[in-house]
């Protein structure tokens, strides 16, 4: 159970960086393409992340018990 969750986890995380790194790219290539996506992706990096620290929390739990 634990190692599911490590690979989620991990796999929760490079979504992160992915969503991040073509959010800083919209951001300095600016123009349409920011206007168009730039928020979009600002939400789907804030889910991500939730989704990545509640990972964390359930992994604590888990090995707590």
């Amino acid at each position: 159970m634990t190692s599911l969750l490590n690979v989620l986890l991990a796999i929760a995380m490079v979504a992160v960086l992915g969503v991040l790194f073509v959010g800083i790219y919209a951001m300095g290539r600016g123009g349409e393409f920011n206007r168009k996506y730039g928020n979009l992706l600002m939400r789907w990096r804030i889910i991500l992340q939730l989704l990545a620290v509640g990972i964390m929390l359930l992994i604590f739990y888990v090995n707590q018990g």
